[in-house]
């Protein structure tokens, strides 16, 4: 298994990138985070995920480890494969889908072209508790109904607050408790805004 390779970047484009080394040059897949990071350098070490097939055998490239880490996590999940993965590391950075996941952000999520709303919720829900216990909170998040939260978000941000104050003040209200109305939620947001 290729755990990375370290060699002379010979062609790069916001999707791909071939790098040379030892005589052999290696077509390997990129996001445009990865892109990023490597435009402009000719000698680069490029992290390797490998997809391996029946009728294929490509490589997935990244910059570091921590984009690495969350395309392995996306793919684990049912229903993302490695294109859709990428796709999600080239309009989202590695710290934004972390945050998406854990905050139960499923409109970010959806937000990425090819992710609908049962892929958006199906990463929330495999991946929360992996995320949640990365990150060494020591806490493992999880909002029942986010249909609620998301509810109450829409609404108190159409109200004028934003969206950062009132995201942190539902996730606090949502886990001290879960079976709250939208509009309980909605009252007890403002009294604490």
């Amino acid at each position: 298994m290729i755990d990375y390779i370290t060699g002379t970047v010979t062609q790069i484009t916001p999707t791909f990138l071939t790098v040379e080394t030892g005589g052999t040059g290696y077509f390997v897949n990129i996001s445009l985070t990865t892109y990023a990071k490597l435009e402009g350098r000719t000698d680069a070490k490029i992290l390797i995920h490998e997809v391996i097939r029946e009728d294929s055998y490509q490589l997935f490239g990244f910059a570091d480890k921590e984009e690495r880490d969350v395309f392995r996590l996306l793919i684990s999940v049912t229903g993302v494969g490695a294109a859709t993965a990428r796709m999600m590391l080239s309009s989202l950075s590695p710290a934004e889908i972390e945050k998406a996941i854990i905050g139960s952000d499923v409109n970010l999520l959806k937000s990425v072209k090819g992710i609908g709303l049962k892929t958006a919720q199906r990463i929330i829900v495999d991946l929360k508790d992996k995320l949640g216990r990365q990150a060494g909170t020591g806490e493992i998040f999880a909002f029942a109904d986010n249909t609620r939260r998301e509810e109450a978000l829409s609404a108190l941000v159409m109200l004028g607050f934003a969206k950062s104050a009132v995201s942190k003040v539902l996730d606090r209200i949502i886990r001290e408790e879960k079976n709250l109305t939208v509009e309980e939620i909605i009252k007890r947001a403002l009294k604490s805004l």
